[in-house]
């Protein structure tokens, strides 16, 4: 099953994707929080505007280095244990939303990432246990601003600038994530082409540790680090992030 978030005349809902009649079946509250109930409104996937499928309440936490080829691209160092960042929930935009290049970068890159979200409170996950706090998987676009990170020890403003997170366009509450295709295009150009198979360290594992240091909450999101190819785009510029069975999550970059 597939849950979206789309925009209605009544404001944002979440949905349930109907791909057999290609309509979306509106739900009656947040699916994490209220379930699946639905309101018996059913609206067509054409024309209707498709938004980010979650807001984390708490937070977005990214994994950097995660993938060998990506490491060996940026000249990097292999972590001894997963090098964690954040990504305020103000960064979160949706399908076909414009990323802002920020005035103070010139060097604006995209990097296609499995996203995992999170169904349920919890805290020193078993590696065993991962699977009962997931939620759902998706789609994301770690934006980064690239000359900033090389300049600043904290990546916060690097990687947290506002628009800088894509998620969408579902979350796919029945994924098997252990070895899907993760490919990224820039103007129809393919960049990045990897499998979350070639992961330093598995879902199970990221999520386990991540636990373990804070707190994870329902509708977080973990951001699972990006496979080799990543590069810069300029305004004008549209990345497309495609990701077996997830389909694709497209923003072009915008200048301020």
């Amino acid at each position: 099953m597939q849950i979206a978030r789309i925009s209605l005349e009544s404001g944002p809902r979440y949905a349930i994707v109907d791909r057999d009649t290609d309509e979306y079946v509106v739900l009656a509250g947040d699916p994490i929080f209220q379930g699946l109930d639905t309101t018996g409104q059913r609206v067509p996937m054409r024309n209707t505007r498709v938004l980010s499928p979650i807001i984390p309440r708490s937070k977005v936490v990214a994994v950097g280095r995660n993938y060998a080829a990506h490491i060996e691209e940026m000249g990097s160092a292999t972590p001894e244990n997963p090098l964690l960042f954040f990504k305020p929930n103000t960064s979160v935009i949706g399908p076909d939303d414009a990323i802002i290049q920020p005035a103070w970068s010139n060097e604006i890159s995209y990097e296609a990432e499995l996203a995992v979200v999170i169904g349920r409170p919890c805290k020193d996950v078993p590696i065993e246990r991962v699977d009962d706090v997931i939620y759902g998987y998706t789609i994301a676009n770690d934006v980064t601003a690239r000359d900033v990170q090389r300049a600043e020890e904290q990546w916060a403003r690097a990687k947290g600038f506002d628009t800088s997170c894509p998620l969408g366009p579902v979350i796919d509450l029945d994924y098997e994530p252990s070895d899907v295709a993760i490919r990224s295009y820039v103007n129809g150009e393919l960049r990045q082409d990897g499998r979350s198979s070639q992961m330093i360290r598995p879902v199970n594992e990221l999520v386990s540790y991540i636990s373990h240091a804070f707190s994870l909450l329902p509708g977080d999101v973990i951001l699972t680090g990006t496979p080799a190819g990543v590069g810069t785009i300029v305004p004008g510029d549209t990345v497309e992030i495609e990701i077996d069975g997830l389909g694709t999550l497209s923003n072009e970059l915008r200048s301020t």
